[in-house]
């Protein structure tokens, strides 16, 4: 099963790369980009392309990260609360069967 998951991840990952290939000899236009207040250096514009896609992916990744990082602080704050209760209730039935007897 291994092996067969991997050889998988392999040809997606050997078709992307023809695909980007694919993608970059068909978009050999020069552009340059006008952002309002800068203009960017003449570029091909699969080069633009396959940058701002770069840029998304990093920029998701990291904006992410602060999510996870934040659902990781509560999800172990919560943990330490249930561990805190479940000692309280771990007290509280030693002592209600120590009154019993």
């Amino acid at each position: 099963m291994r092996f067969i998951k991997r050889l998988l991840m392999l040809l997606i990952a050997l078709a992307v790369v023809l695909l980007g290939v694919m993608f970059t000899i068909h978009n050999t236009t020069r552009v340059s980009i006008d952002l309002v207040l800068v203009t960017l250096p003449e570029a091909s514009l699969s080069l633009w392309l396959i940058g701002a896609f770069a840029l998304g992916a990093l920029l998701g990744l990291v904006f992410s990260s602060f999510v996870i990082m934040a659902l990781k602080t509560r999800l172990y704050a919560l943990n330490k609360r249930i561990s805190a209760s479940q000692r309280e209730l771990e007290k509280t039935r030693l002592s209600s069967s120590k009154d019993l007897a």
